[in-house]
């Protein structure tokens, strides 16, 4: 067994300072191996981490989407470019302190590795691994998979690990707590424009609850993903802010607008024209819509034996973020990528962000949403 640390950032930009940087990671791996008594290594993928994931999320800022960090990282960044160096040590493994699990079974003489959520249903973390694919699963291993976090900081405790009650990360993977706009400000440049407020909720059609028939047509799914389209003259200008490429759909903070019985949230943008849209209050309708679209080459099935054919159907439980409980869907396999239906309709879907699929507890694939 070897321990083996990777940095993979350097600059402190909009960092909170609070927060605890990856010379503290780093410190606490090196006690944790000493305590171990394996050989502890320590190799810095920062060039990659930055060409691969913050490169990514700054393009996608830049076009008005919300990347997910985590979940590049994972892919391009833990099981790949790590796994590389850790093979380069002699390591056949990775293994990683994520809350899923891996199984095999057999398909057509195959071996085909399922991703599964971890036992702890509260740190569940097999979201953030919704891209990895079979190759990346091969060698990869969840220890911690099967018990949950007070288990782990029992055993730790125990073994007299220094990372025992340490607190959990937050924030960007290897980055930390940031305040966003500052740190994208090291590439997108604040601009201001205009906040206009959508108080006109005829603008919006009531969409009933419920799965469309699995033969629905094309323009259907279409005009049942779409997002809302808004024009300054939708509204009212209420207020100003600095750039809309720092605003995410769903945010309630940063605008910095008064005067309204209930938070505001954003409902929209327009980053080629600089606004912002909001609603007020939790319920506005513009917060909600029916589903979401991916193209052809964002779609990523982890499981490659279960690819939906165009045409075919699906349904599974998908989430569209974190946390979020899943929600019961339909897939519709399309020439031009894959259209989800929700039965409820689902608050805050952001472009950029990644929507995973699961059947019971496991995740047979993800896309990055398009609208």
């Amino acid at each position: 067994m070897i321990g083996l640390f990777m940095k993979n950032w350097h600059d402190t930009t909009g960092l909170l300072q609070s927060d605890c940087h990856w010379e503290d990671d780093l410190m606490f791996a090196e006690m944790v191996a000493k305590k171990l008594n394996i050989p502890f290594h320590q190799v810095d993928l920062s060039g990659d981490y930055r060409q691969r994931v913050v490169d990514y999320m700054f393009a996608e800022y830049e076009k008005g989407r919300t990347p997910n960090p985590d979940v590049l990282c994972n892919r391009e960044i833990k099981f790949d470019s790590f796994a590389v160096e850790a093979r380069k040590l002699g390591g056949d493994f990775v293994a990683t302190g994520h809350y899923c699990r891996k199984e095999e079974i057999i398909s057509d003489n195959n071996i085909i590795y399922r991703l599964l959520a971890g036992k702890d249903k509260n740190k569940d973390q097999s979201y953030f691994l919704c891209q990895v694919n079979q190759e990346q699963l091969t060698t990869a291993l969840f220890p911690i998979g099967n018990m949950t976090k007070p288990e782990v900081r029992e055993i730790a405790d125990k073994l007299g690990l220094a990372t025992a009650q340490r607190k959990d990360s937050q924030g960007i993977c290897f980055v930390g707590k940031v305040h966003l706009p500052t740190f994208l400000q090291q590439k997108l440049k604040a601009k201001k424009g205009n906040i206009v407020e959508i108080t006109d909720i005829k603008l919006y059609q009531e969409i009933a609850e419920g799965l469309p028939d699995n033969d629905a047509s094309d323009s259907l799914l279409s005009e049942l993903t779409e997002p809302f389209k808004y024009e300054p003259s939708s509204g009212n200008i209420i207020g100003i802010h600095n750039g809309a490429h720092f605003f995410t759909i769903g945010q309630r903070k940063g605008m910095n607008v008064g005067g309204h019985k209930e938070p505001l949230f954003v409902i929209g943008t327009d980053v080629e024209k600089n606004i912002v849209y909001v609603g007020e209050g939790q319920n506005h309708p513009g917060l909600n819509r029916k589903g979401l679209f991916i193209r052809n080459g964002e779609v990523h099935w982890i499981r490659t034996d279960l690819r939906m054919k165009v045409g075919e159907s699906s349904d599974y439980m998908v989430r569209i973020r974190y946390r979020q409980p899943l929600q019961a869907a339909r897939l519709y396999s399309r020439n031009d990528g894959i259209y989800i239906l929700f039965d409820k309709n689902q608050r805050g879907i952001a472009a950029g962000q990644f929507a995973a699929w699961y059947h019971d507890d496991e995740v047979i694939g993800s896309g990055v949403i398009d609208m």
